[in-house]
C-alpha cells in the first residue's frame, strides 16, 4: 500500500524479526533531546578510523542479528549539513565482512530496504549469502537505521498507539468517518512538530543520501556500491546524482520514478493495486474448492466487499474495516503469502473468526510502533510539496475511489498527514544519470508499489544501465528471492560490473520469468481442519 520496502515476512527475510522494536522498552527513545556536540564527520578522523568503532549489534531490537556475524557501530552525523559543527544526531550503521580472498575483494555495499522510514541494520546478513556462486562474500556489506529510524538516535515515535485495532472504515461515506480521519490525521501531524520540531527540518532523502557519504567517508573508501529496494532505489538516484564519482555498482529493484515524488506517486499506486487485487481474487477463484471465497473474479470481489462492509457495520473484537482492508492489501504487493491470507479470509468468512486475518495485520508490523510510520510522514511530507488543501485531495481521491477502490481511500488517509505538516516542503533534486558509470535496475512489469513505468523513466535517465523486466509479475522489490534468471545476472553484475547489453529500444534489456504464483494443495477439508490452529 503506502510505504515502499520489502515485505517483512518474505522468504530472503525469513530470519528476520518480525518485532525489531518493543515500543515500551525504548519509549524513553522515543522523544529523545537532540544533542549539541562537534561533528564527526571530518574526513581527517575517518581516515585515522576514529569515526566507526565495530562491536556488538543491538540483539535486543535485532534478535536475529544474533550469530550472523554482522558488528555495529554509532556515526553521529549533522543534523543540518549546513551547519556542520552544530546539533548532532546519531545513526546505528552496521558491516558484514567479506570472507573471500584479498584477491576477490570487490569493496564496500550499503544497502537500503526501502520505506521511507524502514530499518535497515540487519539488511546484510539477509542479502549476501543469496547472491549465487558467492558473490555476496566479496564484498563489506553495509547496513544502517536511517536519521530517525530504529535504533538510530532520536528515534521518533509521534503516537505509538496510532495503528491499534479496531479503526473505522477509510471511505468517508459519512460526515462522521471523515471527521474521524481528518482529525486523526491532523492530531498525528501535530504530535510529530511537537515532539520533533528540529529533526522534522532535516529528515528528507537528500539528508539521508548525505548521511550515506558520511558513511562512505567513516568507513574510508572512495567509492561505495548501492543496493537499494524501492524507495531505496530513490535514495540512489538521489546518491547517485549528488555524488556520482563516489560510486561503482548500484542496484535498483522495483524503482521509484521521480518524476511523480510523492503525491502521484500514491496516485499512481491506487491505480495499480486495485489492478493487482483483481489478478489476486482470479487466483482464489481458482481455488475456489480450497477456500470457498467464490468460483469467479467478480464473485471472490462481491465477497470481499461485502465482507468489509460488513466490519464497517460491526467489528469483529479487534478486527475492524481498517485492518482487513490493510491485511488484504498485501496480496496486491506480493504474491508471497497469498496462501495464507486466503485461509485467514476463509476462516473470516466462512466461520467468523478474526484471528487468522489479525495476525495478517499484525505481521506488516503497524500495530504497538509508530516509527516506521513516523518517518514515512516526515520523509514523504518534506520531500516534495502536496496539496495543501482537502479540496483538492477530496476532488482527486473521490475520482480515484469511483474507478480504483480497493486502496484508494486507505491510500489518502495514510498520508494525510502530509496535508497539515509543519515543516516546510523542499523542491525534489532533479535526478542526473548521465555521470553514474553503472547501474542494474529490476522491476516486475505488475509491480503495485513501483508501477514499472519508473523503471522506464530512470533507465532513459542513466544512460549506462541496464532494466531486467519480469513480464506478468506482480511482486514488489523481490530480487534475491531465488528467481535463479534475475540472481544470477545480480551476481554477475556484482562480480565484475557485466550486465545485459544495453538496447537501442525504450524497454527492458533482458527479460526473467517471475517467480509463478502458488499452487495450493490443500483440500476444502483441510482448510476446515487448521482453521482451529490459526486462531488467536
Amino acid at each position: 500500500m503506502h510505504r515502499l520496502g520489502r515485505r517483512p515476512d518474505d522468504p530472503l527475510s525469513a530470519h528476520r524479526s518480525l518485532i525489531r522494536r518493543v515500543a515500551a522498552a525504548l519509549a524513553c527513545l522515543g522523544a529523545a533531546a537532540l544533542v549539541v556536540a562537534p561533528s564527526t564527520h571530518a574526513t581527517a578522523a575517518a581516515k585515522a578510523g576514529h569515526a566507526l568503532h565495530w562491536g556488538v549489534c543491538p540483539t535486543y531490537d535485532y534478535p536475529d542479528l544474533r550469530g550472523s556475524g554482522e558488528q555495529c557501530a554509532r556515526l553521529r552525523v549533522p543534523l543540518s549539513y549546513s551547519r556542520p559543527g552544530g546539533t548532532s544526531i546519531t545513526l546505528e550503521v552496521s558491516i558484514l565482512r567479506h570472507t573471500s580472498s584479498a584477491a576477490n575483494y570487490r569493496g564496500v555495499m550499503l544497502t537500503n530496504p526501502g520505506g521511507p522510514g524502514s530499518p535497515g541494520l540487519d539488511l546484510p546478513a539477509t542479502l549476501a549469502p543469496f547472491v549465487p556462486h558467492g558473490v555476496g562474500n566479496d564484498y563489506d556489506w553495509i547496513g544502517w537505521d536511517p536519521r530517525g529510524v530504529g535504533t538510530s538516535s532520536p528515534a521518533m515515535r509521534c503516537e505509538p498507539r496510532y495503528f491499534d485495532p479496531p479503526r473505522r472504515s477509510y471511505t468517508p461515506s459519512t460526515s462522521s468517518l471523515l471527521h474521524y480521519w481528518r482529525s486523526r490525521t491532523k492530531h498525528y501531524a501535530a504530535a510529530c512538530a511537537r515532539k520533533y520540531p528540529a529533526l522534522l527540518k532535516h529528515i528528507t532523502t537528500i539528508d539521508s543520501a548525505k548521511d550515506m557519504e558520511s558513511i562512505r567517508k567513516a568507513l574510508g573508501v572512495s567509492r561505495i556500491s548501492f543496493y537499494g529496494f524501492s524507495y531505496g532505489t530513490y535514495l540512489g538516484e538521489v546518491y547517485s546524482t549528488l555524488y556520482p564519482s563516489h560510486l561503482r555498482y548500484m542496484v535498483l529493484d522495483s524503482t521509484v520514478d521521480p518524476r511523480r515524488v510523492w503525491y502521484g506517486a500514491n496516485l499512481d499506486q491506487d491505480k495499480a493495486f486495485d489492478r493487482n487485487a483483481h489478478i489476486y481474487f482470479r487466483w482464489v477463484a481458482k481455488y475456489s474448492s480450497v477456500y470457498g471465497l467464490g468460483k469467479t473474479e467478480k464473485a471472490v470481489t462481491k465477497r470481499y466487499y461485502n465482507d468489509l462492509a460488513r466490519l464497517t457495520r460491526s467489528p469483529k473484537g479487534k478486527l475492524g474495516p481498517a485492518e482487513f482492508a490493510d491485511a488484504m492489501t498485501g496480496a496486491a504487493y506480493y504474491r508471497f503469502g497469498w496462501e495464507d491470507l486466503a485461509r485467514a479470509w476463509h476462516a473470516l468468512d466462512a466461520h467468523g473468526k478474526p484471528g487468522p486475518m489479525l495476525n495478517q495485520y499484525a505481521s506488516l508490523d503497524l500495530p504497538g510502533d509508530d516509527n516506521e510510520f513516523a518517518v514515512y510522514s516526515a520523509v514523504q511530507c518534506t520531500d516534495a510539496h502536496w496539496p495543501r488543501t482537502w479540496s483538492r485531495w477530496r476532488r482527486d481521491n473521490d475520482a480515484y475511489a469511483a474507478k480504483y477502490p480497493f486502496l484508494t481511500w486507505n491510500n489518502a488517509w495514510y498520508n494525510a498527514p502530509c496535508l497539515y505538516w509543519k515543516a516546510k516542503p523542499h523542491t525534489p533534486v532533479r535526478i542526473r544519470g548521465g555521470r553514474t558509470s553503472s547501474a542494474l535496475l529490476i522491476d516486475e512489469t505488475l509491480d503495485a508499489a513501483t508501477p514499472y513505468e519508473g523503471s522506464l523513466e530512470v533507465r532513459r535517465l542513466y544512460p549506462h544501465s541496464s532494466l531486467i523486466a519480469e513480464p506478468g509479475g506482480t511482486t514488489h522489490a523481490d530480487s534475491l528471492s531465488g528467481d535463479s534468471c534475475v540472481d544470477n545476472k545480480i551476481a554477475s553484475y556484482l562480480k565484475n560490473g557485466t550486465r545485459p547489453p544495453r538496447k537501442s529500444w525504450d524497454g527492458p534489456d533482458a527479460v526473467c520469468s517471475p517467480l509463478p504464483p502458488p499452487r495450493p494443495h490443500e483440500t476444502k477439508a483441510h482448510v476446515r481442519s487448521s482453521d482451529h490452529l490459526r486462531r488467536t
